[in-house]
């Protein structure tokens, strides 16, 4: 055939290469018996530069499928764990200040004391602490008055849950409860507690008032 003359047949097993024929006229037969892959190869060598000039993207690194998907489930299990302990968290703050309501609207020593602790912006743990002192100054009675110790015979009785001379109650009462006398619960609770947290401190509060060296109650 006139093509085959012009370029030359390479016979190669059952493949036939046609190379290019020389200026000269004769026929360029380089690894003529080398197999298919031989010379595949070689073609295969010399375009890869050609290819590396043009700016071919190199192949993109692999990442397993497995450990990736692990990695998604892993986060996505702990963002359920996070939300959870933050949904756990407020119900529960949900249902503290649905206690500490229903103390309230109920009223009492209970409930004065809830309410007091609320606008002083104290915790709600306190409150036993508070009640101690309650019961051991006026025995839970908002209208107590004391006629007979050295207060008394000033003519400034302690008055109230916390037991509080009026000028300390004036001085220490809650601006909240500004212009309520001096028995009225919770504004008497508020003065006491921030009168003890003042000349005290916050542990004294805490263990429920002033001891004597036997672990009885001392006033204040």
């Amino acid at each position: 055939m006139a093509t085959t003359a012009a370029v030359g047949a390479v016979a190669t097993g059952a493949f036939t290469a046609l190379l290019p024929t020389p200026d000269d006229g004769t026929t360029t037969t380089a690894a003529a018996d080398a197999p298919y892959d031989t010379v595949l190869a070689s073609e295969s060598s010399a375009l890869e530069p050609a290819a590396a000039a043009l700016g071919a993207p190199a192949p993109a690194a692999f990442t397993p499928v497995e450990p990736v998907l692990a990695e998604v489930a892993a986060d996505a299990h702990l963002a359920r764990l996070v939300q959870g302990a933050e949904l756990a968290e407020l119900h529960a703050q949900q249902v503290e200040r649905e206690r500490i309501a229903a103390l309230i609207e109920a009223g009492g020593v209970n409930g004065w004391i809830a309410e007091a602790l609320q606008i002083l912006e104290l915790p709600q743990s306190l409150a036993p602490s508070v009640k101690k002192i309650v019961m051991n100054e006026s025995g839970g009675n908002p209208r107590a008055i004391n006629n007979w110790d050295s207060n008394a015979r000033r003519g400034t009785p302690s008055q109230g849950l916390m037991q509080t001379i009026p000028s300390t109650y004036r001085a220490y009462v809650h601006p909240e409860m500004e212009g309520r006398p001096i028995t009225d619960p919770v504004a008497n609770l508020t003065a006491g507690i921030r009168y003890m947290i003042d000349q005290y401190g916050m542990d004294t509060l805490r263990a429920g008032g002033r001891s004597s060296s036997s672990g009885g109650y001392l006033g204040y």
